[in-house]
This record gives structure tokens, C-alpha cells and sequence, in this order.
């Protein structure tokens, strides 16, 4: 017995227990966190796959049965208590749970947009291969049979040969509606771009006193140019607008009524019942890319989420290129260059506690100094002409990028000031040893070697600024954004704009939508691409870093 508890007690103090709970606790934490993106991924990703559609007839006792088409989404075991307490005629007798499904019905219109059933008043369940499910830019999803295909009003197909007469005239109303998009949002945004330009100069003139005869008539000039080129724009867009008119098909919901859906207003449509499974393949990719790449619609429950991606990224960016000299700045003086004293220790006690400050601190701070002050300024020295509207004085990119930037700027600072003192004193003293100046050895031999340290707090700079919401709220990010911050018109990156930004868009999408349902596989969705956008901007700068490591590895020897 002796033998084993001295056995025991050198295996505790050789502190092997200690490296398997650590080993432990970080396994767990590795799967806790792989299993929650697997969730996350599981349940957005699934959103884009085209589920079988069902015809049933919903019979609940003692009422007349309810024709029923849509898909079904999610399935549960629920008490019969809880059924009968919601009112249901549940009888006692058989199993103590039963199984109720979620159903999308679509037809927001004529009805709800999803139904709570219960799977044994289901009845007559059956797939059939002609049900179509209708993605439309309004009103959601359409579920139903196609019974015709129109053009000018009259029927040019119906029955089997509807679908096939149906596609072709599809692709060109998609391909009309992305001319008119782009005459709307490119083409006359550019003008009414140009008009407002010609405006502010024509105030500033006035402002001047230089708004004389020959000012004036440059002006009109421009402003007469601007015109006719509209005028041409709205003859183009009146007739794209009757070609889309064109083509229409009739439908039939559940219910039985005919109702006619112009392809002007269906985003896609197709049957997957029919479909196999290499086409439902090649249809959730292009789902998914479509989410991606393309702009939200009915109250973002509908649609992608590109200009959000864009201007996270951007945002991002721009707060690097800020932080990151001023936080170098700032640690090369404390380490190099400020006498060490308890003023010097005051400081980096001040940095270290910057740090703990909630997030929405900095966005109240960035709203009455950077929005109110600073931006008020900037419009009362630069932009006189535009009062009383304001420009840099009211939210927008520059002070959200502002507002992270400082946010971040204590972790980019310790971290440098990290990696300047790990560089060995005996590298400074040869760099001065053979003649150079104490900047060129800090600029050209101590800095260098600790940019890994600075990519480190940049890395963890990022990692925070990109999924930060409750500061982005008041300096600049919005539910909806017309037009991307970056774009053909003069001076192309427009700083005083507003964006928005994934995290706001999870926030709005899950707890602002009017249609839960409908938005919440989206939040798991854009919850997920969120962490997919800080994880490709972690590993571009850790790629750099670990570059930067290997650079200067020898120098450390």
C-alpha cells in the first residue's frame, strides 16, 4: 500500500494530472465550439435546398377538411396535454406525445405563411411531380400548379407544355429585370448623382459671391446635359417596363382559385419533386450563391445578404489601416522612447483598462465626439453649401471605422509592446555597435522583428471589430442601405455613407423581422457567413504573420 500511494503521489507531483485537464478542458471546448458551427451550418445551409413540396387534406375532428401544399420544416413531439390546453379535440386514449409539424404554405396573401398540423389528421399525403414552389421578389414563396403560360393576356400553353413555354420566357423576364435594376440603380443614380453635384457647386458659388452670368449658364449647360440623358432613361425604362409586362402565368393554390402572377414580380421557379438529385445540387449552389452575391428584399427575410458582407469587409479594413500605425506609434514611444516612470505605468495601467470598457461606451464616445463634433466641424469648414443637411456630421463609414478603431487600439498596443520587449538587447547594441542610429536600428532591425507581434494584435483587432454590433448602431450601420459605399461615382469611396454589417443584420433579421419564421434559418445562415468572413480576414493576416516569422526567424539566433 505504501508502494502504490507513493506511486500516486509522484504521479500528482510530476504534474501529469494537471496536462490531462488542461488537455481535457481544451478538447471539450474544441468540440463544444466545432458542434455549435455544425449546428449553426446545418440549420442555415439547409434553407437553400429544395425540399419536396406535399399535398395533403388536414382533417381535424368534428371540422371540414383543409387542402394543404407546401413543405415541411420542422417535425416535433409535443404532450397531448399541451394540444389540448391549445384548444385542439386531442383524445386521451393512445400514446402520451404526438407529432405536429411546421409547414411553409407560402400564399402569404390569401393566408398565413406557415401552419402548425398535427401528422395524424394528415391524410391523402402525396408528392406529386407537377407542384411548382414560386420565389417571388413580394409577398414570399407561391405554392401551387402551373395551369397556363401568357403573353399579352392570352394563353400560349397550358397543361404539359406550360412548364417548358415557361422557361424561356423566365430567363428573359430575369434578364430584363437586371437591365432595369441597372438602369435604376447605375445609370440614373449616376445622374441624380451629378444633379446634386451641379446643386452643392451652384450654392458654393452663391456663397462665394462668384455666381455670376457665365457661372450660371456652365451650369444650366451641365444641367441641360444631365436631362436630355434622363429624358433617354425614362423612355429605356418605359419600355423595359412593358417588356416585362408581357409574359404572365396562371396558377392554382390549394384552395382551387386561378390566380394570374406576372414574371416581373418571380424571382425563380421550379418543381422539386421532379427534380433529381443532381439538379437539386446544382440548384442549392446557385441558392447559395445567390445569398452571397445578390441584395436583400422583404425586410431582409428574403434575398443575400451582399451589401452587408461588403461593407463588414470594408469596415474592417479601413479600421486596420488606421489602428495599426497609431497603435505601433503608441507602443514604439512607451518602450522605446518614454522614460519608464509611474507616469509610463499610469499609462499602460490606462491602455490595459481601455481594453475592459464595454463596446457600447465607444459607440456613445464616437457618436458625441467623431459624429457631433468632429463631423460638425468638417461641414462647417469643407461643406457649407450642404447645410443644413449634413454630410461628415451625421453616422457613417469614417466614424464606424473610427469607433473601432479605437475599440481596438489597446490590444494592438500591448501586443506590440509585447513583441518589441521579447527582441534580445544584444541586437540593438551590435545594430549601434556598427554605426547605425538609434531610429534607423528601431526602424530597420527592432520593428521588422516584432511585426509578428503587431500582426498578433492586429489578428485580434479584427477578430473583435468584425463581429462587434452594439458601437455600430449609432456611428453609421443601418438595416438597409441603398447604394454600396464604394462605386463609379466621384470621389468613388464615399466615407459618409452608411452601411450595413452582418452582426446588425442578425440582430435585425432575428429580432426586428415581422416574419419569424420565415427569418430564422437566415440568421443561422448570415450567423454563420460571419464567422466564415472573420475566419478568411484571421487567416490572410496570420498567413502574413507566420511570412513575417520565418522572414526574421534567424535574426533571433
Amino acid at each position: 500500500m505504501t508502494d502504490k500511494r507513493k506511486t500516486r503521489q509522484g504521479w500528482f507531483q510530476s504534474g501529469s494530472p494537471w496536462i490531462w485537464m488542461n488537455g481535457g478542458a481544451v478538447s471539450i471546448a474544441v468540440v463544444m465550439t466545432l458542434g455549435l458551427l455544425a449546428v449553426i451550418a446545418v440549420r442555415g445551409l439547409a434553407h437553400f435546398w429544395a425540399s419536396d413540396l406535399i399535398e395533403a387534406r388536414y382533417v381535424i375532428p368534428g371540422e371540414q377538411p383543409r387542402p394543404l401544399i407546401g413543405e415541411v420544416v420542422e417535425s416535433e413531439e409535443v404532450p397531448r396535454e399541451r394540444l389540448a390546453g391549445a384548444g385542439l379535440p386531442v383524445e386521451n386514449e393512445g400514446s402520451e406525445f404526438m407529432v405536429r409539424k411546421l409547414i411553409k404554405v407560402g400564399n402569404r396573401e390569401l393566408g398565413a405563411d406557415f401552419v402548425w398540423v398535427v401528422d395524424n389528421w394528415l391524410e391523402d399525403v402525396s408528392k406529386p411531380k407537377d407542384l411548382v414552389a414560386i420565389e417571388r421578389r413580394e409577398w414570399g414563396n407561391f405554392y401551387g400548379r402551373l395551369l397556363a403560360v401568357k403573353e399579352q393576356g392570352q394563353v400560349v400553353a397550358e397543361g404539359g407544355a406550360a412548364w417548358p413555354a415557361l422557361q424561356e420566357r423566365l430567363e428573359r423576364a430575369k434578364d430584363l429585370h437586371d437591365q432595369l435594376n441597372r438602369v435604376e440603380r447605375v445609370d440614373i443614380g449616376a445622374i441624380n448623382y451629378g444633379m446634386e453635384r451641379l446643386r452643392l457647386k451652384a450654392r458654393e458659388l452663391e456663397l462665394e459671391g462668384a455666381l455670376n452670368a457665365e457661372a450660371q449658364a456652365e451650369l444650366d449647360r451641365q444641367r441641360s446635359e444631365y436631362q436630355e440623358q434622363y429624358r433617354a432613361l425614362e423612355d429605356q425604362l418605359a419600355k423595359l417596363n412593358q417588356a416585362l409586362a408581357r409574359d404572365s402565368i396562371v396558377v392554382q393554390p390549394s384552395t382551387g382559385q386561378e390566380i394570374e402572377l406576372n414574371l416581373a414580380k418571380v424571382v425563380d421557379i421550379h418543381r422539386p419533386n421532379a427534380m433529381s438529385t443532381g439538379e437539386k445540387l446544382s440548384f442549392y449552389a446557385a441558392k447559395v450563391w445567390e445569398f452571397v452575391s445578390d441584395e436583400p428584399r422583404e425586410a431582409n427575410t428574403e434575398g443575400g445578404v451582399f451589401p452587408a458582407i461588403f461593407g463588414t469587409v470594408l469596415m474592417v479594413m479601413i479600421m486596420a489601416v488606421i489602428v495599426t500605425p497609431f497603435g505601433v506609434i503608441a507602443a514604439v514611444y512607451l518602450r522605446e522612447y518614454a522614460k519608464q516612470g509611474p507616469l509610463t505605468r499610469l499609462i499602460r495601467i490606462a491602455v490595459n483598462n481601455l481594453a475592459g470598457v464595454p463596446s457600447i461606451v465607444y459607440g456613445v464616445f464616437g457618436l458625441g465626439f467623431f459624429v457631433y463634433v468632429l463631423g460638425g466641424s468638417i461641414d462647417d469648414l469643407f461643406y457649407r453649401e450642404a447645410a443644413p443637411t449634413p454630410v461628415f456630421g451625421t453616422p457613417g463609414l469614417m466614424w464606424a471605422s473610427l469607433t473601432l478603431a479605437i475599440l481596438t487600439l489597446p490590444v494592438v498596443i500591448v501586443s506590440t509592446e509585447e513583441g518589441l520587449a521579447r527582441i534580445p538587447r544584444m541586437i540593438r547594441e551590435g545594430s549601434l555597435a556598427l554605426g547605425a542610429t538609434k531610429s534607423e536600428t528601431l526602424w530597420r532591425v527592432v520593428i521588422p522583428m516584432a511585426s509578428p507581434a503587431m500582426m498578433t494584435g492586429l489578428i485580434l483587432a479584427v477578430a473583435r471589430a468584425a463581429g462587434e454590433v452594439a458601437p455600430l448602431m449609432l456611428v453609421g450601420v443601418v438595416k438597409l442601405a441603398p447604394t454600396l459605399p464604394l462605386n463609379g461615382n466621384y470621389p468613388y469611396l464615399h466615407l459618409d455613407q452608411k452601411i450595413m454589417h452582418l452582426g446588425f443584420h442578425i440582430y435585425d433579421v432575428g429580432f426586428q423581422s415581422p416574419n419569424v419564421e420565415a427569418a430564422r434559418p437566415l440568421v443561422y445562415a448570415t450567423a454563420f457567413l460571419l464567422v466564415l468572413v472573420i475566419a478568411v480576414l484571421n487567416f490572410a493576416a496570420v498567413y502574413i504573420r507566420n511570412h513575417l516569422r520565418e522572414k526574421y526567424k534567424a535574426l533571433d539566433h
